[in-house]
């Protein structure tokens, strides 16, 4: 038997500590490190792939992607859903209040990285200011898992197409409700000239 150093032979350090007892610690306390981090990683999952898939977002291109099909909750004669994905600023969705919404549907899921809205009648100012606009939509969208999520949107009240980020995946329905309009009155109703959707490419 090796002899106790000299400062463990009084007391109170003679007595001896249990074989393997150090090993046992070790491995509790790798034990304990090892759950700490499976359980930290799992709570922080979703933030690190979601920082993921937009770091992809910036560093890929973007595409533009059609709806098969376009409706609306309601529309004003003349200017029906489909003006809002026809290619022009000249032509317009008449929605004919506050609450009425349009519903794009897709072939094949795929991840929204960019929606572009040009609000208002057209791109002319004189035109954009003689209906209403929408200034506040709420995004929906549907994954082809049924999952349902919601985006407020605030547009600025100015001709020209906007670029709204939104970095969502697997999308196969998107749905804007009209929350409230600009230069609503008598006789006007809330225009909306193109809505275009980019995917990553």
């Amino acid at each position: 038997m090796v002899p106790l150093p000299w400062w463990r032979t009084h007391w109170p350090f003679r007595r001896r500590v249990r074989g393997g007892s150090g090993r046992l610690f070790r491995a509790v306390v790798t034990l304990a490190v090892l759950a700490a981090l499976a359980v930290g990683g799992f709570l922080l999952l979703p933030a690190g792939r979601s920082l993921f898939e937009d770091t992809r977002d910036k560093l890929s291109g973007a595409t533009a992607v059609s709806p098969s099909k376009v409706t609306a909750s309601s529309e004003v004669p003349g200017h029906p859903a489909s003006n809002a994905t026809d290619g022009f600023s000249n032509s317009y969705w008449g929605a004919p209040a506050v609450g009425d919404s349009l519903t794009f549907r897709f072939l094949a899921p795929f991840r929204l990285v960019d929606l572009v809205v040009t609000n208002g009648a057209s791109t002319d100012p004189q035109v954009y200011h003689s209906e209403a606009r929408p200034i506040a939509v709420d995004l929906v969208t549907i994954t082809s898992k049924g999952q349902v999520a919601h985006k407020a949107i605030t547009l600025n009240d100015k001709p020209g197409p906007q670029t709204v980020p939104t970095g969502i995946s697997d999308v196969v329905t998107v749905q804007l409700i009209v929350r409230s309009a600009a230069g609503t009155g008598p006789g006007r109703h809330i225009a909306l000239a193109e809505v275009e959707f980019f995917k990553r490419s």
